[in-house]
């Protein structure tokens, strides 16, 4: 059994090793569906700044 073979022995052993575990899944509260939201809202202002300030002349019909 050469490195190979010891290879494919010990990713065999890691996986037999390792156990999904569930998980709960949390529930988004009202305070971080505001955050979500005022994320996306400071991303899109970051984007029409940027595309305001750019040096090129872009003409965007909203």
């Amino acid at each position: 059994m050469g490195l190979g073979g010891f290879v494919v022995s010990l990713k065999s052993k890691i996986k037999s090793l390792k156990v999904k575990k569930p998980y709960d899944k949390v529930e988004k509260s009202e305070s971080m569906r505001v955050e979500i939201r005022s994320r996306k809202a400071r991303k899109i202002i970051e984007e029409t700044l940027k595309v305001a300030d750019s040096s090129k002349s872009k003409a965007y019909n909203f």
